[in-house]
């Protein structure tokens, strides 16, 4: 049973999502601001946190900020309608996904289950021998799927579920674009739809990572109107 915490200052969405929630099978914590969640957090984390943006004490992106200093987990917004800046700005600072308010509970949950999905294969825990299983060395990026590790130079780099997908497809097939469709479908579920600044802003902080390890670190190759390609260093 996969434990989900629920960090929102609208007591009415913690009610009602929770309920959805438990009866999907899932355990869940509920949290009325971003400061009580991370105090929680520190003790023991859960499977995955959909946050609010919007919070007293501490909001949904200092409380992301604070979480990826620590853990890859996944991560999913609940952003106001019409706030695109905070949609972006929080897929930059490493969110996975985000959901808008007002927001079907349906899709809410299917978003979860996705994400879980690839959390589940990244981690090793769906296993086969693949070419998504094997341990990938693309010049000086030394991939572990099983592991989901990921170095560069030797240094590690710590990347969320969808980031570590994204590296994967480009780096699997060097000198190869994919598309930005063809990077969709392998990040999200098919029930899970996205448009293109959603990807270009995980691919600006997948760089962004990178460079923590590397300032010239240049893989990456964006083709504008095309997609990306991985160039093998």
């Amino acid at each position: 049973m996969s434990k989900i915490a629920l960090v929102d200052d609208d007591r009415n969405i913690l009610t009602s999502v929770s309920m959805t929630l438990e009866a999907e099978g899932f355990e869940v914590e509920t949290y009325n601001d971003g400061q009580q969640a991370l105090d929680a957090f520190n003790k023991k984390l859960p499977d995955m946190a959909v946050l609010d943006i919007k919070m007293p004490r501490m909001d949904g992106m200092d409380l992301l900020q604070r979480l990826r200093q620590k853990t890859a987990m996944p991560v999913i917004f609940l952003t106001s309608k019409d706030d695109e800046i905070d949609e972006v700005l929080g897929l930059r600072m490493g969110a996975d996904d985000y959901v808008k308010k007002p927001f079907s509970q349906r899709l809410l949950v299917e978003r979860i289950r996705a994400l879980l999905r690839r959390q589940e294969a990244v981690d090793g825990e769906i296993v086969g021998d693949t070419e998504e299983t094997k341990i990938m060395e693309r010049g000086e990026l030394t991939m572990d799927p099983l592991r989901h590790s990921v170095s560069w130079k030797g240094q590690d780099v710590t990347l969320t579920v969808t980031e570590f997908l994204l590296l994967q497809a480009l780096a699997q097939r060097p000198g190869f674009v994919k598309s930005r469709d063809q990077l969709m479908d392998v990040a999200y579920d098919d029930q899970v739809y996205v448009d293109d600044r959603t990807i270009d802003s995980h691919i600006k902080r997948l760089r962004k990572k990178m460079r923590t390890a590397d300032n010239d670190f240049s893989a990456i190759e964006t083709l504008y109107g095309i997609g990306y390609r991985y160039n093998e260093e």
